[in-house]
Formats: C-alpha cells, sequence, structure tokens
C-alpha cells in the first residue's frame, strides 16, 4: 500500500519546515520506505504500520500546536511491492517511448 500524507498545523506561521522535520524523524525511525515532496510525504508498507506513522506524525505536530489537519490519500492493491519504484518507472518508460 501507498500512502500520501501532509499533516498541516491551523495557524501556523508561513514557514511549517519545523513540523515537517519532527514528522520525518518518525518516518526515518519506522522504516518504511518514503518520499518526501514539496507538498506531502509518501509511506509504502502495510496497512497497519503506514497508518500508524501517519497517527504518530498527526500526535507529535498536534502535540506542538492547538490545531492539525491531517489529509491522507490511500492507494492499495493486493500483491503490491516496491509499488512506488514500480509506478515512476512506469511513466519514466512511457515518457522515453
Amino acid at each position: 500500500m501507498i500512502a500520501e500524507f501532509s499533516v498541516v498545523p491551523v495557524g501556523a506561521e508561513e514557514s511549517v519546515s519545523e513540523y515537517v522535520a519532527e514528522c520525518l524523524k518518525i518516518v526515518k525511525e519506522s522504516g518504511l520506505k518514503y518520499e518526501l515532496t514539496a507538498m506531502a510525504t509518501i509511506l509504502e508498507g502495510d496497512y497497519d504500520e503506514v497508518m500508524s506513522v501517519i497517527g504518530r506524525c498527526h500526535k507529535k505536530v498536534r502535540s506542538m500546536t492547538d490545531r492539525v489537519i491531517t489529509t491522507v490519500r490511500i492507494d492499495d492493491r493486493e500483491g503490491a511491492a516496491n509499488e512506488m519504484e514500480r509506478k515512476v518507472k512506469s511513466v519514466e518508460e512511457k515518457i522515453r517511448g
């Protein structure tokens, strides 16, 4: 399963890098495959592991501010492994023709 998530502190300053850094510590400690993007973080793993990491990130940011909005998008398919790399590779192959 792949999940894309973002944890946004409401009412924070323009820069949220402090909050992102705290979440990234949790993500790295999990040992799951991940990709940090400019707008969100993508995780790959089984459902329980991924949702646990997202929940811990949400709680960490919530402990730092009064209000948090967490958004999650999930792509879950049977028997999928190395899904992040496979999806990117598929697009790159099509670009090359």
